[in-house]
């Protein structure tokens, strides 16, 4: 498997924030979102390649029961399959974190932190290559496999807001998939890679959230150690 970084953390979005974690960070993606904060793993992937044998003895060297497979997208790489596997015959709790845009199959998953991927997501003519916009329009909401997800698996519905626009895009989606979602499933939570632009966006999020009984989201590993690789 092509891999950015493995870290021990503890996780910083979602249901299970706080929680000591080790990240497994796959490199490769097939979208290309404007504000994107792991470029390293996703605009331009950088890494090396593990055996799933290797991965597994790192994750070992840490004390956490919960490992989070993030990327990039870790639903393109090679061998996630039989990591997911590997890692519940050792009963690790596994987190998935994924855009939703590739059938979940027979994946392994205990949490699949499903962040479909807005109109703000879309990147501008100016940022790279007009290819790419097209392919990313195309391809970042896919209703028949969020509903796969959310049908086969335990789930959260993570969206990074950057407005209220937003949010009324999020409404017609959940309305499009035809799935009784709980509001408290559906976490928002607030776009920027430092402290002063999520918490430039945190009351208007938290108002909204109150408005629609949705969930708030901080990012907390921004908060404690900035926008920094291996946090």
């Amino acid at each position: 498997m092509y891999l950015s970084e493995i870290f021990y953390s503890i996780q910083g979005e979602g249901e299970l924030t706080g929680v000591p974690s080790v990240f497994i960070r796959t490199s490769g993606c097939n979208l290309r979102c404007r504000w994107c904060d792991t470029k390293y793993a996703s605009w331009e992937p950088q890494g090396s390649e593990y055996e799933v044998t290797e991965i597994i003895q790192k994750v070992q060297q840490y004390p956490a029961r919960h490992c989070v497979i993030t990327g990039g997208e870790p639903m393109v790489a090679k061998g996630i399959h039989d990591l997911t596997e590997a890692l519940h015959t050792l009963g690790y709790h596994i987190t998935i974190e994924t855009a939703a845009t590739v059938s979940p199959g027979k994946i392994t998953c205990d949490l699949a932190s499903l962040s479909p991927k807005l109109a703000s997501s879309t990147p501008l003519e100016s940022e790279i290559e007009s290819g790419w916009i097209s392919k990313h329009e195309a391809l970042r909401i896919q209703p028949d496999i969020i509903r796969e997800w959310i049908d086969r698996h335990s789930f959260q519905c993570k969206f990074v807001v950057s407005g209220e626009a937003d949010v009324e895009e999020i409404q017609e989606l959940l309305t499009s998939l035809d799935r009784d979602i709980p509001a408290h499933k559906i976490l928002l939570m607030p776009e920027g890679i430092s402290t002063e632009q999520l918490r430039e966006r945190n009351k208007t999020l938290v108002e909204l959230c109150k408005e629609h009984g949705y969930r708030y989201s901080n990012r907390l590993h921004i908060e404690l150690f900035g926008n920094t690789p291996g946090t």
